[in-house]
């Protein structure tokens, strides 16, 4: 079986020089773990462009159908009611009320779906145990995950690499 290889990092300025070092070396690295967000560590690594911005479309473009449907049959088709003198014969003529409305209904969907779409695709539901390497990197520290098998570089070249990098912990499992 495979080792995997962990460097631990105190300082995300040393875990970003340390990813661009490992990977002019070139190293895969698998996953890296963070506290907080670290800019330009996702172009650092390698990773390609997620397409979760159209999911957000759609999610966005279901709200905004969903609510002026739901406008047009229950204000105009099922009920129709005469407020103010303003009969509701089409859709069109009573939009300019129904937009707020419809904004929010459109912000509502896309949020919520985009909320499922982040536990669904990091797997990170309720009834999953969650896989962290190390306790600390959930409080102050960064962790590099590097899988052997992945790599054509020696498993003791990539410890020296991670050494020289400013690790403080190199852990093997």
């Amino acid at each position: 079986m495979a080792a995997t290889i962990y460097g631990l990092y105190d300082d995300d300025a040393k875990l970003l020089d340390g990813v661009k070092e490992l990977r002019e070396k070139g190293v895969n690295i698998k996953d890296a773990y963070s506290p907080f967000p670290v800019h330009g560590l996702d172009q650092a690594m390698g990773v390609k462009w997620t397409r979760l911005a159209m999911c957000a479309f759609i999610y966005g473009l279901t709200g905004a159908t969903l609510a002026l449907s739901g406008f047009w049959f229950f204000m105009i088709q099922d009920w129709p009611m005469n407020i103010g003198g303003k009969p509701n014969f089409a859709l069109y003529e009573n939009l300019p009320a129904f937009i707020p409305v419809t904004f929010e209904f459109t912000v509502l969907c896309a949020a919520h779906g985009m909320a499922l779409t982040y536990f669904l695709r990091n797997w990170t539901l309720p009834f999953v145990k969650a896989r962290n390497p190390h306790p600390r990197t959930t409080d102050d520290h960064f962790c590099l995950e590097i899988v052997e098998e992945e790599n054509t570089v020696s498993k003791d070249d990539i410890q020296g690499i991670l050494k020289k990098t400013g690790t403080v912990e190199i852990m093997e499992r």
